[in-house]
């Protein structure tokens, strides 16, 4: 008996067959319509019995078409490539819904999202506070309902009600919003006994520039340079993971060509990212040196991006259906070749840091995130494998010519800045590798195919390891095949909170180094 078809029947033994109407869409998705109250119950029974974890929660406004807010909820397997999906109605009159942020803290913060921009109240949620809205929004604005207009507002100053910490000889020491350099905008308070961080509490969402308002009335193909632009350090991560939402709600499969190539470009972003913050972390040390060189190699990836796509960053590589007609890899030895050089020359810059015993010292304990922690905040990327946590989509459940490819996941127990700086070092290995094997089988064949008609309001997603961690894109059309709602998952979301934990007993000149290490993005969180 399938995994499946034992989860389908213990969810009718269970919840009782009339919690939900069921139908499997495909062979590893099963969706599932609630009844009111179900979702703690499902996600209880998921996780208990299935090991089932809660990926995504969405939110969509149908008050048009049917009267109501829907809520939906994405289960993905921990051990097989198996997904839940369930959905389940908000009354546009009572605008509320039972919470689950008890039972998990992603769903917490997904929950404080979804009332921030729809306006949808969570009956028992522990957490008032705003997520993503500041003081200074109308209380009526709820900016991605169907009927929000657009409203002039300006900053009056509002603070944001922090919780704060008090006792003898404590201190705050307020960090941004506006930094030194060319950094995103981000809060950050830290409570100190002297130099010691007892607690630190980041505001974010100074960025937030209305993203998944944006896509709504597009058509897909229309949309795709707005899913480039999510996090511009991430490219082909966001690109990759909208275009298998869009490929698996036509009902179409990518040619074996694109699939090769576009693991090809996500490791190539893999790589030059990894490289670079590698570097970072070693000039937050004091040795600015090995930052020097890592850029250099830095810029010689980007000079190979540009010849595979005509773009440094790598956008104009993917569309919906394969990959653009000027995407192209002419010569896989030679790109193999540059890459050897390349991995060669920062194998050397590794050598030099780890063998600097000044570089070693602050590595080595500093900002600690325990297993426990990480798993609780849900982490994802390199911030969960640097801890203990084996999880890698790539793998878990693959995409892209993934499955047809060999590669290991790194995974590291410490959980400090030194282990998510040798994850990165394992991890460009890793890609170099891939790319030697998946260069060869990506110059002949078809590069795309054309999209079927989107069905009207079906959901679908992509999942994507991005070089962060898992990237989700869920969409939905409207009858003229336009999207109508797109929700977007970058891994920042989930890694963000866990920092303040890492800096707990540091010392507050050691939170720039803790930072670097961690790396989240600000405009894939903040959309």
């Amino acid at each position: 008996m399938s995994t499946l078809t034992r989860l389908i029947d213990h969810l009718g033994d269970t919840l009782g067959e009339k919690a939900f109407d069921m139908r499997v869409v495909r062979e590893n998705e099963l969706h599932l319509r609630l009844a009111a109250g179900t979702p703690l119950a499902l996600a209880s029974t998921l996780e208990a019995d299935f090991d089932f974890k809660l990926a995504l929660m969405v939110a969509s406004d149908r008050r048009t078409e049917r009267s109501c807010f829907e809520i939906s909820y994405l289960f993905a397997s921990a051990r097989e490539n198996l997904f839940v999906h369930a959905t389940k109605d908000v009354p546009a009159s009572g605008n509320a819904a039972r919470s689950i942020a008890t039972f998990s803290l992603p769903a917490s913060l997904y929950e404080r999202e979804i009332r921030d921009m729809f306006g949808i109240l969570f009956e028992d949620h522990p957490n008032e506070r705003p997520l993503v809205r500041h003081g200074f929004w109308p209380e009526d604005y709820f900016p991605l309902r169907k009927d929000a207009a657009r409203v002039e507002f300006a900053d009056n100053g509002q603070s944001f009600p922090f919780q704060r910490v008090g006792g003898e000889g404590v201190f705050e020491i307020p960090v941004g919003p506006v930094h030194a350099g060319i950094i995103e905008p981000g809060h950050f308070r830290f409570s100190v006994v002297g130099e010691t961080i007892i607690d630190m509490k980041a505001r974010l969402y100074f960025t937030h520039k209305g993203t998944e308002k944006l896509f709504e009335g597009r058509t897909p193909t229309e949309a795709l340079p707005l899913a480039e632009r999510i996090s511009g350090d991430t490219t082909v991560g966001h690109a990759m993971a909208y275009c298998q939402a869009i490929e698996s709600l036509a009902g179409v499969d990518v040619p074996n060509r694109a699939r090769y190539f576009r693991v090809v470009l996500l490791e190539m972003e893999r790589l030059y990212n990894h490289i670079a913050d590698f570097g970072a972390i070693a000039n937050d040390t004091g040795f600015a040196v090995a930052n020097s060189h890592c850029m250099r190699i830095r810029e010689r990836l980007l000079r190979l991006n540009a010849e595979l796509t005509g773009n440094r960053l790598l956008r104009d590589g993917i569309v919906p259906g394969g990959v653009a007609a000027t995407a192209s890899l002419s010569d896989p030895a030679r790109l193999a070749g540059e890459l050897d050089s390349v991995l060669a020359d920062f194998e050397e810059v590794v050598e030099i840091c780890m063998r600097n015993s000044l570089l070693v010292d602050r590595l080595e304990g500093t900002g600690r995130l325990t297993r426990k922690t990480a798993e609780d905040h849900g982490v994802l990327g390199y911030i969960a494998r640097s801890c203990g946590i084996d999880v890698d989509t790539r793998r878990d459940h693959p995409f892209a010519a993934y499955g047809k490819l060999e590669f290991r996941v790194p995974v590291l127990e410490e959980g400090d800045v030194k282990a998510r700086a040798l994850l990165r070092v394992e991890e460009v290995r890793e890609s170099v590798s891939l790319i030697k094997q998946a260069a060869p089988r990506s110059t002949e064949g078809l590069r795309s195919v054309l999209l079927r008609a989107l069905p009207a309001f079906e959901p679908a997603f992509g999942l994507v390891e991005g070089w962060r961690g898992q990237i989700i894109h869920w969409v939905m059309a409207d009858e003229e095949g336009r999207l109508t709602r797109v929700k977007i998952k970058d891994p920042s979301f989930v890694n963000w909170r866990p920092l303040s934990f890492a800096l707990l007993k540091n010392i507050v000149p050691d939170f720039p180094l803790c930072n670097k290490s961690f790396n989240q993005s600000y405009s894939g969180n903040d959309l």
